[in-house]
Formats: structure tokens, C-alpha cells, sequence
């Protein structure tokens, strides 16, 4: 079967092409044509003639174009459609990992999501589009979106070390996924195993917020928080001092925290309650225990809030200040205990406050 011959094929491309022009033209200037014929002629034929111009030229430039990029434009719009869609998941991906963060503490203000890539409408290109410009705001968009999940990834890394660093200074252990203790031969990688580039970064911040989530856990349960609130002042330190009832030096287990009778005592970490009751010399106690084998002790108090076996969060109201027990005054008597031994309260509140400054 014989081909169309070259001159017809031109040629009605040719036809095909200027009607399609003219078409155009008066779908464009249309609003000008009805203002020419109810008289504004003067006005009108300048932007008229202008218009015309200025159509003249962007029509040559597309005429040439069409020919420059008519073997490889079907190619740039798959290969752009696919990008598209990579787009799409990628972003999604991005939104799942983003509230993941805010649920773990991470704020919004500090990872903030990228905006809704806006889908480029191929079914609207006219066989010129400007596939470059198309191309630059996918790749922008994929630029951004895969800034936010390193971003996220990299404050997680950043805060769970932090909390590490500061527990383990404590004496708290801590044990977190890549901390843990791992060997093998070395292998070649195998490729029928390689996921995606897009799914390994996402699950690579995936891990990066769950070790950030261990991490907080841990925080949770070490007393490094301030167990009042409100109006005080610290008003003795843990360790040796002038002793205000006989005058001579001895030792002080725990910090003071002066403060008006009544004032409400917080648990200074998640635990359980493991007494309430009285003890020498302290009048009026309540003791937590916590998962990390410490023990908070909340002395001198006027009331009890807690009930031995209850579970309790950082910040749970657990008692009232008072005067109970060997006192000279409302304030409440802090300590922290490990194997029924006194250890300096100021260490673990100090670090509490350096990790709320990088926390939040």
C-alpha cells in the first residue's frame, strides 16, 4: 500500500492548521468584533491590529516548536504523566508522615507539610505545551515534598538523641532501634529485594519517628519534670546543711520547694502509686514508682489526690502542700530514690529544663 505523498500530507496540515488558527482568532477576539460593529472602531482596531500581532508571533513560535518537538513530545508527556503520579504518592505519603510527627509532639510549625501539588492538565495541552515549565514545577514539587520527609526524619533523629543523651547522664537506660546489637556476613545486596527509592524514605522516617517514640517513652517515665506549679520558691538544696531545728550540719535527701498550704503536687513522671500515708519525720507522704526502678517521694503535704495502685501521668495532681512531719513551714519535700537510696533531685530537673527547651 503506497504512502500519502509528501506534498498532500504538508499540505493538509497546512488547511487543518490555519483553520484551527481562525477558529481561535475569532473564539479570541470575538468581544472585539462586537464592539467594532456597534461603532467603537477608532478604540478597537489598535488593540485589534496589536492583538493580531502579538498572535502572529506566538503562533510562529509554537509552529516552530511543534516541528522541533514533534518526534519526542508524546515521550516528555508520558514520562511527565509518571512523574505526575509519583507526585501524587509521594505527597500523600508525606501527609501520613506529617501527622504521625504532630501525634508524637512534633509540631506542624516545625515540619510543615508542603502544599497540595496542583495536577497539571494534560487533557487541556494543545500539542505545544510548555513541557519544560511542566517538568521544573514537578520537579519542584517533588523537591519540596522530599525536603519535609528528611526534615521530619531529621528532627525525630535530632530529639530522640537528645532524650538519650540526657537519660543515659542520668543513669536511666535507655535502648532505642539502632542501638541494638546486630551482625551477620557481608553480603551483596540483592536486587529482587530493592524496594522503591520513595518507600525506603518513607520508611526510613517511619523509623525515625518510632525511635523518636521510644525515646518518649522513656522520658515519660523518668522524673524530670517539676512536681509543683503555681507560686514557690526552692527553698533548700539536697545535701549537707544547716539543719533548722538543732543547728548542726546534716544531710537533706531531696529538695524544698516553699510554697502556700494547699498547693497542688504533681506526679513528676508517669508511674503508679505505691503509698500513701505517714512516715517519720516526713509527716504526710505519697510515693511513685516508675518503670525505670526510681522512686519519686512527695513529703509534708496536707492532703492526699492519689490512692495507692492508681496509675498516673506526668503531671497528675497526686497531693496538697502542707506542714505535716518535721517542717517549719508549708513546703513540699522532694526526692528521688534508687534502691531506697536518696539521689540529687537537681540533676534530673535541670535536664527536665534543658529537654523542654528542645522539645517545646
Amino acid at each position: 500500500m503506497r504512502g500519502i505523498h509528501p506534498a498532500l500530507f504538508y499540505g493538509m496540515f497546512a488547511v487543518l492548521f490555519g483553520g484551527n488558527v481562525f477558529a481561535g482568532t475569532a473564539l479570541y477576539l470575538s468581544p472585539d468584533i462586537t464592539r467594532m460593529l456597534n461603532g467603537r472602531t477608532d478604540e478597537v482596531i489598535g488593540a485589534y491590529e496589536d492583538r493580531i500581532a502579538q498572535m502572529r508571533v506566538e503562533i510562529d513560535r509554537l509552529h516552530s516548536r511543534s516541528f522541533a518537538q514533534t518526534g519526542d513530545i508524546n515521550l516528555q508527556l508520558q514520562e511527565l504523566s509518571q512523574q505526575q503520579e509519583v507526585l501524587f504518592e509521594q505527597h500523600q505519603l508525606v501527609k501520613v508522615l506529617v501527622e504521625k510527627a504532630d501525634a508524637l509532639g512534633i509540631a506542624a510549625a516545625d515540619i510543615a507539610p508542603p502544599a497540595a501539588p496542583q495536577s497539571a492538565d494534560l487533557a487541556s495541552l494543545t500539542g505545544n505545551p510548555d513541557v519544560d515549565a511542566t517538568a521544573l514545577s514537578i520537579e519542584r514539587m517533588m523537591g519540596e515534598t522530599q525536603m519535609a520527609m528528611d526534615g521530619i526524619a531529621q528532627v525525630a533523629s535530632t530529639r530522640a538523641d537528645e532524650i538519650a543523651t540526657e537519660m543515659r547522664q542520668l543513669g536511666i537506660p535507655v535502648t532505642l532501634p539502632d542501638d541494638e546489637a546486630m551482625g551477620g556476613p557481608l553480603l551483596p545486596a540483592r536486587d529482587d529485594l530493592a524496594g522503591t527509592p520513595m518507600l525506603e524514605d518513607a520508611n526510613e522516617v517511619m523509623s525515625a519517628l518510632m525511635r523518636y517514640k521510644m525515646a518518649r517513652e522513656t522520658l515519660d517515665d523518668a522524673p524530670v519534670h517539676m512536681p509543683i506549679s503555681g507560686t514557690f520558691r526552692q527553698s533548700s538544696n539536697f545535701g549537707n546543711r544547716r539543719d533548722p531545728f538543732t543547728g548542726s550540719r546534716a544531710f537533706h535527701s531531696g529538695i524544698d520547694f516553699s510554697a502556700p498550704t494547699g498547693t497542688t503536687v504533681l506526679s513528676a513522671a508517669a508511674g503508679v502509686v505505691t503509698y500513701v500515708g505517714t512516715r517519720s519525720g516526713y509527716g504526710m507522704v505519697v510515693e511513685v514508682t516508675h518503670a525505670n526502678g526510681l522512686l519519686t517521694r512527695y513529703a509534708h503535704l496536707s492532703g492526699y489526690l492519689s490512692q495507692e495502685g492508681q496509675k498516673v501521668d506526668t503531671g497528675t495532681p497526686i497531693a496538697k502542700v502542707g506542714s505535716t512531719g518535721r517542717s517549719t513551714g508549708p513546703h513540699l519535700h522532694f526526692e528521688i530514690r534508687k534502691a531506697d537510696e536518696a539521689i540529687n533531685p537537681k540533676a534530673f530537673l535541670d535536664a527536665g529544663k534543658r529537654l523542654v527547651a528542645v522539645l517545646g
